[in-house]
């Protein structure tokens, strides 16, 4: 048996964690904590510079000397003082997204603060885990600035501490970055539930007109989604769809006679899937009747490929460009 040595942020998951995690290291920044651990003081002092660049210019002499930083103030995160003169806003995200209006409210409240007190503002969304490119540029149009995995291992990749917690936390992100990575390296039927596709699917937002993918609830146990190439059909949009395996042609949002709608659309594909003789264009198992629905899908071995084959980059974009022209030709 492979023994691991106990990781602190791989028992306690919950974003809480992660809250304390930041706030304890930017409290670090402050100058009466370099008697304690220089090297620590030093990477939270840049740490704090790191957040502070990315939304303003900084003289190459600036000097962090007070830091005060604590946890929910009027339910915003993260929260910190820097030299009575810059506050820093954090939105800190493990693997849920923004809502609710949030970001917009707390920008509101930090802002009528720092007004008062004559702060600059900074504003930082804060996230370890992956998130479609439409959902952080809608992050950066509310006045926040993004950071994420990728700069986070970059900035803490310089740094050698002496530190339990800080090093469990290193480890705990490269963790995830190696298991988001794995869809590389890993058969396509050894993909690593969710951790794997999010992999894939940054790839695909990288690589095709993407407009969202995110974590789609349903009774059945949910799955990892992904979305694109909406086009215009009767008043109704149709577009593709991957649902953590099989690639879906869908319909909607449909609001009534889902029944008739369904099979007009779906005699369409049919047709034309006929007539191209793509064999592999099926109808699902059952139809649906909601809002959005399925009316055929390709098996997940006939566009991305069998349980024992590797991920062959190239050819999948191909696939998934021809099913965006089968669409088109739907249309016509």
């Amino acid at each position: 048996m492979i023994m691991n040595k106990p990781n602190i942020f791989q028992i306690a998951t919950k974003e809480l964690s992660q809250d304390g995690f930041f706030t304890w290291l930017l409290q670090w920044a402050d100058s009466s904590n370099q008697q304690f651990n220089t090297e620590l003081h030093e990477c939270a002092k840049n740490f704090v510079r790191f957040l502070i660049s990315k939304q303003i210019e900084l003289p190459d002499n600036f000097a962090i000397n007070k830091v005060s930083a604590g946890r929910q103030w009027k339910d915003i995160d993260i929260w910190a003082e820097i030299n009575d003169d810059i506050l820093i806003v954090i939105e800190d995200k493990t693997y849920t997204k923004q809502h609710s209006k949030q970001l917009e409210r707390y920008k509101k409240i930090a802002q009528d603060y720092c007004d008062k007190k004559k702060y600059q503002l900074v504003c930082v969304y804060l996230k370890i885990g992956s998130e479609s490119k439409s959902s952080l540029n809608d992050v950066t149009k509310k006045g926040y600035a993004v950071v994420d995995r990728h700069g986070l291992l970059d900035f803490f990749s310089q740094y050698q501490i002496k530190n339990d917690i800080f090093t469990d936390f290193v480890d705990k992100i490269n963790s995830l970055d190696e298991s988001e990575k794995s869809y590389e390296t890993l058969p396509i039927g050894r993909w690593k539930n969710q951790d794997s596709w999010s992999g894939f699917y940054q790839f695909l937002d990288d690589n095709l007109d993407v407009n969202s993918w995110e974590y789609v609830a349903n009774p059945a146990g949910g799955f990892l989604g992904l979305w694109w190439h909406f086009e215009e059909w009767e008043g109704y949009y149709v577009y593709l769809q991957i649902e953590q395996g099989n690639l879906c042609l869908k319909i909607g949002d449909v609001a009534e006679n889902h029944s008739e709608v369904r099979q007009k659309w779906y005699s369409v594909v049919m047709n034309q899937a006929k007539q191209e003789r793509k064999k592999e264009i099926q109808k699902p198992q059952r139809f649906g009747s909601g809002t959005y629905m399925t009316v055929a899908i390709v098996e997940r071995k006939d566009w991305l490929g069998a349980d024992n084959d590797m991920l062959d980059k190239e050819k999948v974009i191909e696939r998934l460009k021809e099913y965006e022209r089968f669409l088109d030709k739907c249309l016509k």
